[in-house]
């Protein structure tokens, strides 16, 4: 049985730096130091570990944000063990996350995804209920990380409002990744770069519109995100 628990020791934080290399494949440059891992617990963070008995096999950090004088957290990361991904271990993370920031009083979590990742993409606005607003061309650079296969790091910003259910909104726009992406980012990476390209300058289109993302709909062919008119502020 998969349990949520923090992290609040040097040990546990050097775990899951070393998790970290299994689950991206990251140089150690681009790893997030066992330092951070410390600060973000003492400054107001978050630190949350997911264990398979007492064996870490996934975690989440989050740091605390500011804007407009709200206080929110930002989940910088999140990662589970290939064999725990179908297990329901990011979503214990996610939810206990939720609970952690309920109980301080903070109602928003915001993080970064890949557009072209559709499972992740229907994890997070159709089974958490976030929505997007907001995209960043090339947020990291380039990353060692194979998962990215040298591609730009373009990244949509998920928005999750904890104390408010999404409402029910008419779709007047939608933006379509094919399911073969992950496969074409191995074997034939500008091909993969052209769609990267054309997923984004839609984004980049619907938001200058004051377009958000409220819904996401995904078949064996593809993944879709379903726009809707939503205010600026």
């Amino acid at each position: 049985m998969i349990e949520v628990r923090p992290l609040t020791e040097l040990a546990e934080f050097r775990e899951a730096v070393r998790i970290q290399r299994i689950i991206w494949g990251f140089e150690d440059l681009e790893l997030l130091p066992v330092r951070l891992f410390v600060v973000a617990e003492k400054v107001g963070g978050m630190v949350l570990g997911a264990f398979d008995s007492e064996d870490l096999i996934g975690f989440c950090l989050a740091i605390p944000g500011i804007r407009e004088g709200q206080i929110y957290l930002h989940s910088h990361m999140l990662g589970v063990l290939r064999e725990y991904r179908d297990a329901g271990a990011g979503r214990l993370l996610k939810f206990a996350q939720r609970e952690a920031a309920l109980a301080r009083g903070i109602d928003l979590i915001e993080w970064t995804f890949d557009p072209l990742d559709i499972k992740n993409a229907y994890f997070n606005i159709e089974r958490l209920g976030a929505i997007v607003r907001r995209f960043v061309p090339n947020q990291y650079g380039i990353t060692t990380s194979p998962l990215q296969a040298g591609l730009p790091t373009d990244r949509c910003i998920a928005e999750w409002h904890l104390t408010r259910q999404r409402e029910a909104v008419p779709v007047v726009a939608s933006i379509s990744v094919p399911a073969e992406i992950a496969a074409l980012k191995q074997s034939n990476v500008t091909r993969a770069r052209e769609i990267q390209q054309r997923v984004a300058a839609e984004f980049l289109d619907h938001f200058s519109r004051d377009l958000a993302v409220t819904a996401f709909e995904r078949s064996p062919a593809s993944g879709a995100y379903l726009l809707s008119p939503w205010p600026s502020n």
